[in-house]
């Protein structure tokens, strides 16, 4: 049986690298609509509700519009805004720490935002099995791409090639904390500190812990340990061993939907730096949301996907 999926915002960046997921692949219908009927809310409407999935790739209002115009119990719903991603009676849509099965059976599902993909998957499994505190004041130092930006930022870096670094954030008030702190069931919100880099993809994302300092914080290779435990058999998410010279982020780099995790420490063992990195528009965005439909149209997870 074919899927019909209807992409709302299929003209943005995620929405563009979701259809290229999906192109030629014949368990999936995608439902179009021109330029002109893209703003026009009685065609959304109509095509949301013959979508057997929707993917909204919107702001957030409207996201949350989108979800209004659908009137049956059936279409289910990818949203890849940050709109519902701690809104009661949504799936977080990251199959490796809510569970394949529960993405697969749910009806509303919250794409992750790409820096908490990398935050979320490096702390949770070490929280759940006890080997850091949640009570810990964390911190998040992280660079990405300018293609997370939507379409504005995009053109910002392009034309103005002198631009080499872009911090924001700076009122630590970022939409991402809640979803962060949320669903790593932190005691503090952490301290996020994000900035843009003149690439048009991937991700860095480090949490930095002084593991000297911390109550019942376990051992580096302990840390190491549990996170390949957690992820053992996991497709898209790697736990690498050794320290590199360094790591980096290239202005070539291909598409990419899975995740790198580290663990580097001092010779004594005092401090740990936590190290994700992913592509943001990859596992952080387009491919997230691809590996999501094919756990809820019962395929398997990796299909389409860059690996």
């Amino acid at each position: 049986m074919t899927v019909q999926v209807f992409i709302d915002g299929a003209a943005g960046t995620t929405g563009l690298e979701i259809a290229d997921r999906l192109a030629g692949r014949s368990e999936f219908s995608l439902i179009a609509l021109d330029d002109a009927q893209r703003k026009d809310a009685k065609a959304r409407a109509e095509a949301l509700n013959a979508a057997d999935v929707a993917i909204l790739c919107l702001p957030d209002d409207a996201a949350r519009e989108a979800v209004s115009l659908i009137a049956n119990d059936r279409t289910r719903v990818i949203d890849a805004s940050t709109a519902h991603r701690v809104a009661p009676g949504w799936t977080y849509g990251f199959p490796e720490i809510v569970g394949r099965d529960v993405v697969a059976g749910a009806l509303r599902v919250s794409n992750p935002g790409c820096y908490p993909t990398g935050f979320l998957g490096l702390l949770v499994p070490l929280l759940r099995a006890g080997l850091l505190p949640a009570d810990w004041p964390y911190t998040v130092n992280a660079v990405s791409g300018y293609s997370g930006g939507g379409k504005a930022l995009i053109a910002r870096f392009e034309d103005d090639p002198d631009i080499a670094y872009r911090a924001y954030g700076l009122g630590l008030g970022h939409k991402h904390v809640a979803e962060m702190q949320g669903h790593a069931a932190l005691t503090h919100a952490p301290i996020f500190a994000p900035a843009v880099v003149p690439a048009h993809r991937g991700m860095v994302v480090e949490v930095p812990v002084p593991l000297a300092a911390m109550p019942g914080a376990a051992a580096p290779d302990a840390l190491r340990e549990a996170l390949a435990a957690f992820y053992a058999g996991s497709p898209l998410v790697r736990v690498l061993d050794g320290v590199p010279d360094e790591l980096l982020l290239r202005r070539s780099d291909a598409p990419r939907d899975g995740l790198d995790l580290h663990v580097f420490a001092s010779k004594d063992g005092s401090q740990a730096r936590l190290v994700a990195l992913l592509d943001n528009l990859g596992k952080g965005a387009s491919g997230a949301a691809v590996q999501t439909l094919n756990l809820m149209s019962g395929l398997p997870e990796t299909a389409g996907l860059r690996l």
